[in-house]
């Protein structure tokens, strides 16, 4: 049987190193000795000021981002042992899974539009108060209000996966930070939801366990599986807070004939968006994604490695209490560590993002990255024994750590900032399809793996055609000074 505590404490070690090698303090260490080279190759390229309007844009979101991520990672754990908990069938759990799903993806494929023309701190603010009306209903040991709950969940879960990331990326660009900034902040947001994560699940644990769940009056209860959903709902106020006090509003970008209205006057310009359909924002990304094959080819590739991680997160857990089984040990395994060490390999992976990108374009990391999580799949899905298994899941999780922070610099070149939330939504259409898919089907985890591995190969070599794209575009439209050279010598 697979040594987990040991394996916990070595992906540890390695994740401190890891860190370690990737921070400001081993740069200045390193270079004590030449100024110049204080911080390596963006040393010409970021001032001091620059630096500081970066640190204070950083802690302003990170403050609000791990907020959202601690309130979702304090649920996720429980939902299903709470709905076990009420006595309901599995088939009644699954249809309320599906309904989450499938709310996320019908009201998220046009709430992204609405939060670009509506602002996108408003919408975190009101990602806030619907995912805390989805904790109350986990008070009601009732079928509807439970469904309602998984519903308000779904609209939540797609504002979290686009809005807050949409504003990050315009928020760089209204504060003139050099390009290189922006994979330092998804970076470190990627690094700081997985210690998050790790978190989360700890408290969670123990809340969870401290108190009985007991009948308050008729349908509602309090206390045990509840614990957690009581402190997501404190957390979330603070998130919701933290943005109406912190953030400043921003929108999509203007198209061409809002800058022509924004000529006359501000307001009026406001007016015009305000008053825009529904479902304009929709439309609009959708014929923006199919018009451009960049935008298109990004959001095939974020919707295969995220369906993938879904369908590991389902399946990890009946994969290794069979191999223990196999192995002849129990199948009651530390699930707490174990998610702990998962959670280690992804801060591991975001600190060697922060390392590698220094060198290699975001888009060709992308082809490694997608590559050895592949590989990583094929190897958990061969079922050789659990520890061969365990460790392919943790090089996995590594690849998911690197995973979004190169998606989120990817999509803040890509995507228009006009209709980027929209956008970003309509990517988890089709993930959505794939998580449902794998709900809705009676697949071994055998061939669940298999399938991953698959995605996950499909979506290198899609990223080869769109970092070659992306190398021509480049290549094309840039001018550097040994073109203009001859152009001043021959006049």
């Amino acid at each position: 049987m697979a040594d987990y505590p040991f394996i916990f404490w070595a992906f540890l070690a390695l994740c401190c190193s890891v860190t370690y090698r990737s921070s400001d303090y081993y740069k200045r260490h390193k270079n004590r000795n030449n100024s110049d080279k204080l911080l390596g190759d963006d040393a010409d390229a970021l001032t001091e000021d620059h630096k500081k309007a970066h640190t204070k844009l950083l802690k302003k979101y990170l403050f609000v981002y791990l907020l959202a991520t601690f309130a979702d990672w304090l649920q996720g754990p429980y939902v299903y042992a709470l709905y076990s908990d009420y006595g309901f069938e599995q088939h009644e759990i699954a249809q309320l899974f599906v309904a989450g799903f499938g709310s996320s993806m019908v009201f998220g494929s046009f709430v992204g539009g609405i939060a670009d023309q509506g602002g996108r701190r408003l919408f975190v603010i009101i990602f806030a108060a619907v995912y805390l009306a989805s904790c109350l209903t986990k008070h009601f040991k009732d079928y509807n209000m439970l469904m309602l709950g998984r519903l308000l969940g779904g609209v939540a879960t797609s504002l979290l996966f686009s809005v807050f990331e949409a504003w990050l990326i315009k928020a760089h660009s209204d504060a003139d930070l050099p390009k290189q900034c922006l994979p330092k902040s998804f970076s470190w947001a990627a690094f700081g939801n997985s210690a998050v994560a790790i978190l989360a699940g700890l408290i969670a644990n123990h809340i969870a366990h401290s108190a009985p769940m007991v009948q308050v009056t008729g349908n509602i209860h309090k206390g045990g599986y509840l614990n957690p959903f009581d402190l997501s709902m404190l957390a979330l106020v603070l998130c919701g807070t933290g943005a109406y006090f912190l953030w400043e509003e921003n929108f999509g970008g203007h198209s061409e004939e809002e800058d022509e209205v924004g000529e006359v006057g501000e307001t009026e310009t406001n007016d015009k968006r305000h008053h825009q359909a529904w479902y304009s924002g929709l439309q609009k990304a959708l014929t923006t994604t199919m018009r451009n094959r960049d935008i298109l080819l990004c959001g095939i590739i974020s919707s295969l490695f995220e369906g993938s991680m879904y369908i590991f997160v389902f399946m990890w857990t009946p994969l290794l209490k069979q191999l223990a089984k196999k192995a002849g040990g129990s199948d009651e395994l530390p699930f707490g560590m174990i998610f702990a060490t998962f959670m280690v390999c992804c801060m591991t992976g975001s600190s060697i993002f922060s390392i590698v990108v220094e060198k290699m374009p975001v888009e060709k990391l992308g082809i490694g990255v997608y590559a050895v999580a592949s590989l990583a799949m094929a190897i958990v899905a061969l079922e050789i024994n659990d520890t061969v298994s365990f460790m392919g899941m943790n090089l996995f999780e590594m690849c998911v750590g690197m995973y979004f922070p190169i998606m989120g610099t990817m999509k803040g070149g890509i995507v228009p900032e006009d209709s980027r939330a929209a956008i970003y939504n309509l990517y988890r259409i089709p993930l959505n399809f794939i998580v449902l898919f794998s709900l809705l089907t009676d697949l071994t985890p055998r061939v669940s793996f298999f399938l991953n591995a698959t995605m996950l190969l499909a979506a290198m070599v899609l990223q080869s055609i769109l970092s070659k794209r992306r190398l021509e575009s480049s290549s094309s439209s840039s001018i550097t000074p040994q073109d203009i050279e001859p152009l001043v010598e021959a006049v």
